[in-house]
């Protein structure tokens, strides 16, 4: 069985630590941050978990900037959503799943071109 990692991109990386600092104060942040590690903990037992996202509907940004020729979505509390992509890991047995984005439903609706 392949080993899965979860890599943080610099953009999920920087929301992150926001919801970290941020849940000492707020339940809502709190949730969404333990939402994330149990996603993360799912997505590592197995890495197809979100639901996928239509290659047609890949946001253009995700395919310049990484190479992203798939797409999953994970719902959070709130809301919010997860993306992420699976590419092979640097060895022929891992599989890293690259967490793109944690963003709030209004930025979502907005990268994929949905109106509210």
């Amino acid at each position: 069985m392949k080993q899965v990692k979860v890599i943080l991109s610099p953009e999920a990386k920087e929301v992150f630590e926001y919801l970290n600092k941020e849940s000492n104060n707020s339940k809502i942040e709190r949730s969404i941050l333990n939402a994330i590690k149990q996603k993360s903990d799912l997505i590592k037992a197995n890495p197809h978990y979100g639901k996928p996202v239509r290659k047609s509907l890949i946001p253009k940004e995700y395919v310049e900037k990484y190479g992203v020729t798939n797409l999953f979505r994970v719902e959070l509390p709130n809301f919010w959503r997860m993306l992420y992509t699976l590419t092979d890991g640097e060895t022929t047995i891992e599989i890293i799943s690259f967490v793109l984005d944690i963003i709030d439903h209004k930025e979502y609706n907005k990268k994929f071109g949905y109106k509210s």
